[in-house]
């Protein structure tokens, strides 16, 4: 591998462990565009897969007292029971349509929301819609990696706080990640390949995380939930952008 590739590589490396240190998601939205410049998409996908789960647990511990596990478990218990059902759908689900009409989601709720400047918080559903959410994020998790978009849009609705969302972002994903990234591993997925370019950029996923995470600390409330959404925003631009231009 070349200078550059290399140079490519931990570049996206550190702009997506700069994202996921700031909002607890996003890895793929940074990195994968970068890395597809000079790996396969298989490699790609699969570095991000390991690299969010190391950048996500090397930040843990600066925000494990914002993890309210009372408020985050029914995420969790839905998410880990639609990872599976995601995994199954990936031979039939048609990748283009997937990925325009997510897309689409990520274009209308975010900017409604933004728009939308007074402060919600609907409490409809209760534990059960929480539950729901999260199934919803590990099939969409298990089916294409994007585990984060409902539940983040989810919190909005619920008006929660910028701690609230962070913790309950930072151990949703990791969790549902690092299922998917078990699951692929035990299955064979994840190449000798993958895991020495995990390896070769690791250090600068820690590093934009870490910068990342102390940019986090200096948001206010308001700031932490614009650039989440923007962050969203940009996701679905990327994703209506990618199934239109294969389609």
């Amino acid at each position: 591998m070349s200078i550059t590739a290399i140079s490519v590589l931990l570049f996206g490396a550190l702009a997506g462990g700069f994202v996921s240190g700031l909002a607890g998601f996003g890895t793929a939205l940074m990195a994968l565009g970068i890395w597809l410049y000079v790996v396969t998409p298989d490699v790609a996908v699969q570095l991000v897969l390991i690299c969010s789960v190391i950048a996500q647990t090397w930040t843990m511990p600066s925000i494990w007292r914002s993890i309210d596990f009372k408020m985050v478990w029914p995420f969790l218990v839905g998410g880990l029971a639609g990872v599976p059902l995601g995994t199954l759908l990936i031979a039939y689900a048609d990748p283009h349509l997937f990925k325009l009409g997510i897309g689409i989601l990520l274009l209308v709720f975010p900017a409604a929301l933004y728009f939308q400047r007074r402060p919600m918080a609907l409490s409809i559903g209760g534990k059960a819609a929480d539950t729901a959410i999260g199934f919803a994020g590990g099939l969409l998790g298990g089916l294409a990696g994007l585990s984060g978009p409902v539940p983040i849009l989810w919190a909005s609705v619920r008006g929660w706080g910028k701690d609230e969302r962070r913790g309950l972002f930072q151990i949703f994903n990791w969790t549902i990640l690092a299922a998917a990234m078990v699951a692929q591993g035990g299955s064979g997925l994840i190449t000798r390949e993958t895991m020495w370019l995990a390896l070769l950029v690791t250090p600068a996923t820690i590093g934009g995380a870490w910068l990342g995470t102390r940019t986090y600390h200096a948001l206010s409330d308001g700031n932490f939930r614009d650039v989440v959404l923007g962050l969203l925003f940009i996701s679905g631009v990327t994703l209506i952008w990618s199934s239109l231009g294969t389609g």
